[in-house]
C-alpha cells in the first residue's frame, strides 16, 4: 500500500545517506571499488581456459547502497579469470599485510570458489591476463562443493633449503556466510608477528601463527627429522599386543549350535482364537452402487477386507511368541592375553631431515605483484567489490565501518520491504 511504500521509500534514502558507495581509501596500497571504468585498471584473461565473462552488476535489490556495483561472475560451469597488477610490488616484510573485500551472492554457491589471489611479482605475471600457471603468494576467501565448505587461507612459501615452492594452509578454516542477496566481508590479517587472523563482518574467526606447526598442514617450518625412507619393518617383527589364549579350550557344554531365539515354552494358544477363519473377507458394511445394473454390470460383489475378527480374537495357525534362548552362547572364542613376543608398533628410524629450514619470519613472504580473481564455479552470481590490500591495518578499518553502514542500511531496506 501506499503507506508501506512511503516507508520502503524513506529506507531507501536513509540507506543512500548512511551508506555511500566508497571512492578510495586513504594510506591503502590498493583499492578497488568497481566503479564504472573499471576496465581500465582490470583485464580478463585472454587465455583459452577462461572462458568466463565478468559483468559490472547492482547489487540485489533492496541495496544497502542504492547505485552501487561491483564485478560479477557472469557464466555457470565456466572458469572465469580476471586480474590487475601493480606498478610497483607491495612487499609486506616488516609490516606484515592486510587484504579485505565484499561479497555478495546473486544466487546460491552450490559448488565454486569466490576467493581471491594475490599475484607474485615475478617474471611470469603476464600483461595478457591469468593463465593457468600463474603463481601467487596468498589465496583468500570462500571455497563451496560437495564437503568443502570454508574460508580458504593459503600461503605459496619458497623453501630457502631446496628452492621449491609449497601451498600451506590454514588447518582451522573457518566456514562462509553465503546466504542469497546479503553482502559478507572477508579480512585476512597477516601480523608482522606472524600471525594469521580471519574475520568475517568485521568479527574475528580464526587465529593462528604461520610458526605453530599445529596451524598449518604441510607446517611452514617442516620437522627437523623426518622416518627414514629406507627403514624397512624386520620380517620378524610382531607388533600383535594381544592373542588367542594358547591354553583355553571350549567348555564341554558350551553348545555353539543352540538358537538365539526359541518359541516361548510357557506361551498357550487363547482359547479365542479362530484357527479356521479366513484373513481376508467381503466388506460386510459395504453396499452396492445405487446406479448398479446387474444385467449390465454383473453380480456385484463386495470388495476385500481384513478380517475383524483376526485383529480382535487372532486367525490361522497360532504359533508361540519367540524369546530369546536362555542357554544360548554363540561362537565359542578363546579369551586373549598378553603376546609374549610383542614388540611394540614399529616406526622408522628417524633421520635429519634434508629439506629443513628455519624461517623466522613467514610473515615477509614473496612480494606481490598483482592481484586476482581466478574462478572455476557451477554457479553464477558471486559479485566481488571494495577490495583493498595495506600494510597497515587502518585503512582496512576505514573501509570496515564502511561496510558496517552499508550492512545496517541492507538490513533496513530488507525489513522495511517486508513491512
Amino acid at each position: 500500500d501506499v503507506a508501506n511504500t512511503g516507508v520502503y521509500m524513506f529506507a531507501l534514502a536513509a540507506a543512500a545517506s548512511a551508506a555511500a558507495p566508497l571512492e578510495s581509501v586513504d594510506g591503502a596500497a590498493f583499492f578497488e571499488p568497481f566503479s564504472s571504468d573499471w576496465e581500465s585498471r582490470w583485464l580478463v584473461s585472454k587465455d583459452a581456459d577462461f572462458q568466463g565473462t565478468w559483468i559490472h552488476e547492482a547489487y540485489t535489490e533492496p541495496e544497502g547502497t542504492p547505485g552501487d556495483k561491483g564485478l560479477m561472475v557472469g557464466n555457470e560451469a565456466k572458469k572465469h579469470a580476471v586480474s590487475h597488477l601493480f606498478k610497483e610490488p607491495i612487499d609486506p616484510k616488516g609490516t606484515g599485510l592486510v587484504v579485505q573485500y565484499e561479497l555478495h551472492m546473486k544466487k546460491d554457491l552450490k559448488c565454486g570458489g569466490a576467493y581471491l589471489k594475490l599475484l607474485t611479482a615475478s617474471e611470469e605475471l603476464d600483461h595478457d591476463g591469468f593463465k593457468a600457471e600463474t603463481p601467487y603468494t596468498i589465496m583468500f576467501g570462500p571455497d563451496k562443493c560437495g564437503g568443502t565448505n570454508k574460508v580458504h587461507f593459503i600461503l605459496r612459501h619458497k623453501s630457502p633449503a631446496t628452492g621449491e615452492w609449497e601451498e600451506k594452509h590454514l588447518k582451522k578454516a573457518p566456514t562462509p556466510l553465503l546466504a542469497v542477496g546479503e553482502t559478507h566481508l572477508y579480512t585476512a590479517i597477516v601480523g608482522a608477528d606472524n600471525t594469521v587472523t580471519l574475520l568475517i563482518d568485521n568479527e574475528e574467526k580464526v587465529k593462528a601463527s604461520l610458526l605453530e606447526s599445529d596451524d598449518f598442514t604441510p607446517p611452514v617450518n617442516p620437522p627437523k627429522e623426518i622416518d627414514d625412507p629406507d627403514d624397512k619393518k624386520p620380517d620378524d617383527w610382531v607388533d600383535t599386543a594381544k592373542i588367542d589364549d594358547p591354553e583355553a579350550s571350549k567348555p564341554d557344554d558350551w553348545d555353539e549350535d543352540a538358537p538365539m531365539m526359541i518359541e516361548d515354552p510357557k506361551a498357550e494358544k487363547p482359547e479365542s482364537w479362530l484357527d479356521d477363519a479366513p484373513l481376508q473377507v467381503p466388506d460386510p458394511e459395504a453396499e452396492p452402487p445405487d446406479d448398479w445394473d446387474e444385467e449390465e454390470d454383473g453380480e456385484w460383489e463386495a470388495p476385500i477386507v481384513d478380517n475383524p475378527d483376526c485383529k480382535e480374537f487372532g486367525c490361522g495357525e497360532w504359533k508361540a511368541p519367540q524369546i530369546r534362548n536362555p542357554d544360548y552362547k554363540g561362537k565359542w572364542t578363546a579369551p586373549k592375553v598378553d603376546n609374549p613376543e610383542y614388540k611394540g608398533v614399529w616406526k622408522p628410524k628417524q633421520i635429519a631431515n634434508p629439506g629443513y629450514f628455519s624461517d623466522e619470519q613467514p610473515h615477509a613472504m614473496a612480494p606481490i605483484g598483482g592481484i586476482g580473481i581466478e574462478l572455476w564455479t557451477m554457479q553464477d552470481g558471486a559479485l566481488f567489490d571494495n577490495i583493498l590490500i595495506s600494510t597497515d591495518p587502518a585503512p582496512a578499518k576505514v573501509a570496515a565501518e564502511a561496510f558496517a553502514a552499508r550492512s545496517e542500511a541492507e538490513k533496513a531496506a530488507k525489513k522495511a520491504k517486508q513491512e
